[in-house]
């Protein structure tokens, strides 16, 4: 049996210049964390006392015989790129499904890092992420990024580059004390509305000049965001307000980003002292974020107070296995031969 654990991530900037359409050609760049909240993929070769040869146990179950028999599209895709067979496979995680935190992305990682666990082999960060985007981007012909993927394999408060030959992962130095100052100066809001995040791409998928103007405008945003947090004279309130400007910014990317619903709650929290924030993701619902001053939190979480407050630390772990208990296992045909 192997558990594994993935982090899911809270993207502050950069967020659309990690599609690949557009950083192939304008490259891209993302400032991200990963927190301590996660999902856990628990698989084992099933026993052969059933009259099914795979289980499978999500927000349903499935009893299947063959590949082609699996409605989830990323378990179908992963356990035919990695030939897997016969299991039993549970998916649980601490917090809800299409709802901005690159969810899906944590599920594809650890699911992988899971699969290679069980065949006895080891799969380095950047294979997990490589391979998560293969499986997401080509195999399931899911719209998206790259950003949620490397993140969850690799784990961290890190900015993330891409350009026409890849991506790489640079951690963010940070003192740490100014770190959990931000830490401490971040609340998290679920706002209750779920999406998928590749729906709202596909409704946000076009060139427009303006929209790659925004994204321009975003990237650079980057840059600012990280020498706000890597030189300490400058003041980390800076940060936050910087975040306001990302999400102006955001909104005009697409028309789905946001809604009537998130507009106003997002206005309700900069009314209460918020300095700034964003709705993570690629839009539609999911989570709030706020830079919020600590005289101000709890004016801003009375204000926020219909919505479920959830309380984070940042992690540096990315996917890892947490229980190892390997087990011989030969396929039924060869058991037949």
């Amino acid at each position: 049996m192997i558990i594994t654990k993935t982090p899911f991530r809270m993207s502050f900037f950069g967020g659309g210049t990690d599609i690949e359409s557009f950083f192939k050609t304008n490259k891209g760049a993302v400032l991200s964390t990963t927190f301590d909240k996660y999902c856990y993929v628990t698989v084992r070769h099933l026993p052969r006392f059933f009259d099914y040869k795979t289980h499978l146990t999500y927000s349903k179950m499935e009893y299947v015989n063959k590949y082609d028999d699996i409605e989830h599209p990323l378990i179908r895709n992963a356990m035919e790129m990695l030939d897997m067979h016969e299991l039993r496979l549970t998916y649980d995680s601490d917090l809800p499904a299409k709802s901005g935190l690159g969810t899906s992305s944590s599920f594809a990682v650890g699911m992988l890092n899971a699969f290679y666990s069980l065949k006895g082999k080891y799969a380095d960060k950047k294979r997990l992420a490589n391979e998560s985007i293969y499986l997401e981007r080509v195999l399931c012909k899911e719209a998206g990024g790259w950003q949620d993927q490397i993140a969850a394999a690799y784990g961290g408060f890190n900015r993330i580059n891409f350009s026409a030959d890849g991506f790489e992962v640079l951690p963010v130095i940070i003192n740490p004390s100014r770190k959990k100052q931000l830490e401490q100066n971040l609340l998290l809001f679920f706002t209750g509305f779920v999406r998928f995040s590749s729906e709202i791409q596909k409704v946000n998928l076009y060139t427009s000049e303006k929209k790659t103007e925004m994204l321009e405008k975003m990237l650079s945003l980057v840059d600012e965001a990280e020498k706000i947090l890597t030189d300490k004279s400058r003041n980390l309130d800076e940060f936050g307000k910087l975040l306001d400007h990302t999400w102006q910014l955001k909104r005009q990317t697409g028309k789905a980003v946001s809604t009537s619903n998130i507009d106003g709650l997002y206005e309700r929290g900069i009314k209460a002292g918020a300095l700034g924030g964003k709705l993570l993701g690629a839009g539609g619902g999911g989570f709030l974020v706020f830079y919020v001053q600590p005289e101000k939190q709890d004016a801003v979480k009375e204000a926020m107070k219909e919505l479920l407050y959830i309380p984070f630390q940042f992690e540096t772990g990315g996917t890892r296995v947490v229980y190892y208990s390997p087990e011989e296992y030969m396929s039924s045909e060869a058991v037949k031969e």
